[in-house]
């Protein structure tokens, strides 16, 4: 009996040894997955936004508005030339159009067309027409709009003057004559606002729009505004649409260079009535019709968080503090109840607040030595703390003797430093697209340098904001800075953010610069919008990938390997960024888990790397989502791709 037994028993582990000899052997190049080896959370901060006034990014980006200065701020003259072509622009190949003149049109000539000074409605000018009503046409006009057949356009124009000059017929002509009217049947000897609707029986990419009084005497123009119907609180619903679909948690506003010239109060109260202003930094004209209440209307609208910057440039300190307690303030202190009265009777609530904008560079408004600088930031930052000590505070940083510096002197008086990085275009792909990643991990580096020679920074745990970062090359297509990207860049953005999920511990935030049109993820026409290559992964591992990451040797030729699990520890995520056109191979063993045979794969990918989107066209390059196999613990990985799988965690 005994004998049986052990018989029995070697049979056993005969058989047991036979079976885990046919279990498959992980291939000798297999990435091994250890689940019990992970870094920091990855923040959702990591996929923030950056949004500036600047170029088309706001006004003809995401802004409704249809009209070029609205408001007047250049006047109109007889020698019509407004376009100007911009030959040396700031860090551009080529040239790019821009605003430099009125593109406004008088109708009938400067002896009945002319500039108010005396009594303008805002600003430092208004129109001025003097309607001979012997059924001659004069008035203004304004060509290069664009519009959809049957769709409506709501608009409104400030008027004064007497009765004998109405009716003041609204006209939208497109070239071939064609004409849609609206009138406007009264007037006030004192400007008021009236609004007005039209829809266009046509399709047309240059139509105008013309003011014409039909009666005899004096018509004063004070603004002039048009826009679909369909805006959302004068924002444009495909691009808001798409925003929603990025997902970002926090967008960082107004700028930028921008701000440094920016005075916040310009951007509050009646809209028609805040001032237009050349912008501070770029080209083109500031219409103030975006400002704080706008910007705060858009965030809550696409579930996103404000992140302000205040002007530390030409700013004040005591231009500061009270935007901060006008955002941040109760109704029954100074600036809170002017917010109230200006309509918004609760705090924003604004948690993040960057400290100035790149005041390193003496291309930045208010440039200063680094030691006065110091100075300026740590009064700035004991101000805003005096009025709302929860701000979360971005100083500006730049790697070096910058960075450095804010560091050793200004730690107390910071919460997170900023970076800033712009990558060029390499000739060679695969350069190409890791500089992104290289950059970051070179500030990671030096960060983690000062935190062992600066003493008790450690202990402060200052954690980085790259609160702008992209490729930044070629013609501005989409206006100025408006560059187009590429599969290339799609892979390089992709390849930058497992940087950030490798350096976990030490970026809390990075800000992609910009969403729309500059140097954006989105790109957009006068009436069509769409993803470009690098919103693309922005969107996807936004939405798709884990905030847990697992750290693991990533030493495939390449490619680049990050590994996460979700917050649940529920399925683990897999992202590969192929650098080369070849498709790889790429097998997995696993320790200390068991993942699922089956799960979700979604693909970025396209033989060229030159390929790009439009905004009016079928995209060449797409999220293409599947059913994944995963029996043999593989992935494919096509040729210039970005692969991501999830797989749910046994």
């Amino acid at each position: 009996m005994k004998l049986k037994s052990l018989f029995n028993l070697l049979f056993i582990l005969v058989v047991l040894a036979a079976m885990m000899n046919c279990q498959p052997k992980a291939p000798e190049n297999a990435v091994n997955i250890d689940i019990n080896k992970t870094g920091a959370p990855i923040e959702k901060y990591i996929y923030g936004q950056f949004i500036e006034h600047l170029g088309k990014c706001i006004y003809g980006g995401i802004w409704a508005e249809m009209l070029e200065d609205r408001k007047f701020y250049y006047p109109i003259v007889e020698d019509f030339n407004p376009w100007a072509q911009d030959s040396d622009a700031f860090w551009n190949t080529g040239p790019y159009t821009y605003l430099n003149g009125s593109p406004w049109e008088m109708i009938g000539g400067a002896k009945v067309v002319m500039m108010d000074k005396k009594n303008p409605f805002t600003g430092e000018q208004s129109v001025k027409i003097i309607s001979p009503g012997d059924g001659s046409e004069v008035g203004i006009k304004q060509a290069r709009l664009a519009v959809l057949k049957d769709k409506k356009y709501n608009g409104s124009i400030v008027l004064s003057g007497s009765a004998d000059v109405l009716p003041v017929a609204i006209e939208l002509v497109n070239q071939a004559g064609e004409k849609v009217t609206a009138e406007i049947a009264e007037i006030s000897d004192d400007f008021t606002s009236y609004p007005f609707e039209i829809t266009p029986g046509f399709s047309c990419g240059n139509a105008t729009l013309q003011v014409i009084p039909k009666g005899k005497g004096q018509l004063n123009i004070g603004t002039v505004s048009l826009m679909p119907s369909d805006n959302i609180k004068g924002w444009r619903p495909d691009v808001v649409a798409l925003l929603k679909e990025l997902n970002s948690p926090v967008y960082r506003w107004p700028g930028g260079n921008f701000v440094s010239g920016y005075n916040w109060m310009d951007g509050i109260g009646e809209r028609d009535k805040r001032p237009p202003r050349k912008n501070p930094a770029w080209k083109g004209v500031e219409a103030n019709d975006v400002g704080i209440h706008e910007y705060m209307e858009l965030m809550a609208m696409i579930g996103a968080e404000p992140f302000v910057a205040v002007n530390t440039g030409l700013g004040t300190l005591e231009e500061v503090t009270k935007e901060i307690e006008y955002c941040n303030g109760s109704a029954d202190t100074e600036m809170g109840k002017l917010r109230s009265e200006n309509g918004h009777s609760d705090p924003y609530k604004v948690k993040f607040w960057a400290v100035g904008n790149e005041m390193y560079g003496d291309w930045q408004l208010g440039h200063m030595p680094l030691e006065e600088y110091v100075k300026k930031h740590n009064a700035m930052a004991e101000a805003i703390w005096n009025i709302d000590p929860d701000a979360q505070l971005i100083a500006v940083g730049s790697v070096g003797d910058w960075s450095k510096t804010m560091l050793e002197n200004c730690a107390d008086h910071m919460n997170l430093l900023s970076e800033h990085i712009y990558e060029r275009e390499l000739d060679d792909v695969t350069d190409h697209i890791a500089q992104v990643a290289n950059s970051i991990k070179r500030v990671a580096d030096a960060h983690r340098e000062y935190r062992e020679t600066i003493q008790g920074l450690a202990e402060k745990n200052i954690r980085i904001a790259m609160d702008e970062w992209n490729f930044w090359y070629g013609d501005y297509i989409y206006g100025e800075l408006g560059v187009r990207y590429h599969q290339k860049d799609a892979l390089g953005i992709a390849k930058g953010l497992h940087e950030y999920f490798r350096n976990s511990d030490i970026y809390f935030m990075a800000n992609y610069a910009q969403t729309v049109n500059v140097i954006g993820c989105i790109k957009t026409t006068k009436t069509t919008a769409g993803f470009a290559t690098t919103g693309l992964p922005l969107k996807l591992y936004r939405n798709e990938f884990g905030t847990i990451p697992v750290n693991i040797e990533n030493s495939l030729e390449g490619l680049d390997i990050s590994v996460a699990l979700t917050g649940d520890r529920s399925q683990l995520t897999i992202a590969i960024v192929n650098s080369t056109p070849e498709t790889k191979e790429v097998p997995f063993s696993f320790e200390n888990i068991k993942t699922a045979k089956t799960g979700k794969q979604w693909v970025i990918q396209n033989d060229d790397p030159n390929i790009y989107n439009e905004p009016d066209k079928e995209p060449n390059v797409k999220i293409v989502e599947s059913e994944l196999n995963f029996k043999n613990n593989s992935l494919t990985v096509p040729g210039y791709a970005i692969v991501i799988a999830k797989v749910d965690v046994k």
